[in-house]
């Protein structure tokens, strides 16, 4: 059995995972609400998760269309004690082949990259456009750019 695999959440019990996983990583270590880890649009974009061999969510990310040439990824998440394995980047790349897939036209991704990721996603690509806003007072975040 392999050790994870990739899906797009279709459970209650994953579509909960997803959510306490970006509460866990993106929200909890600076004591934001619950809650918070959900956005208005995530039922219009698209999820992609990754599960452990007991078929728990330990990664996830979205995707959603932002103009006809661009869409946006957001929430990527990788669960701790999966950290430096290949995890992020596999769950990156399956989040733009949803966009690839299901977004026709797309020319560009873009994402808000936290200040300590902009290595990883300059190693997958993406190129820092701009800064862009600082979340919770203390993490600055980067616009950046990828060409389909």
């Amino acid at each position: 059995m392999p050790e994870w695999r990739i899906i797009q959440p279709q459970t209650e019990v994953h579509w909960q995972q997803v959510y306490d996983l970006r509460y866990a990583v993106l929200r909890a270590p600076w004591k934001q609400p619950k809650g918070s880890e959900k956005a208005e649009d995530d039922a219009s974009s698209l999820h992609a998760a990754i599960l452990d061999a007991q078929n728990n969510v330990i990664a996830t990310a979205r995707i959603h269309r932002v103009s006809e040439e661009e869409a946006q990824i957001r929430f990527m998440a990788v669960a701790k004690e999966w950290q430096r394995k290949g995890i992020g980047e596999a769950v990156l790349r399956f989040t733009e082949g949803l966009g690839r897939r299901y977004y026709k036209g797309i020319t560009t991704y873009c994402l808000h990259a936290r200040e300590n990721a902009l290595g990883f996603y300059a190693k997958n690509g993406y190129t820092s456009v701009e800064k862009s806003y600082v979340l919770f007072d203390t993490i600055q975040h980067y616009l950046m750019k990828k060409n389909v």
